[in-house]
C-alpha cells in the first residue's frame, strides 16, 4: 500500500493578512495543495508553516 504523508498548510499573506489553512500533500518533493495567489493577486509574499497530519 503506498501511502502519502498529509499536511496542514497554514498560509499568511503579507500583504493583506489574509490567512487560508489548507490541507496538502507530498509531490515531488514539495507540499502541494493547489494553493496559487491570494485575493489580492499576490502571488509572491507569503508566511508559510506546515504541520504533519498524524
Amino acid at each position: 500500500m503506498n501511502e502519502q504523508r498529509k499536511y496542514i498548510v497554514n498560509i499568511q499573506c503579507n500583504q493583506c493578512g489574509e490567512r487560508f489553512i489548507l490541507k496538502g500533500r507530498v509531490k515531488k518533493g514539495k507540499i502541494e495543495t493547489g494553493f496559487k495567489k491570494c485575493l489580492c493577486d499576490n502571488e509572491d509574499e507569503f508566511e508559510i508553516s506546515q504541520e504533519e497530519l498524524i
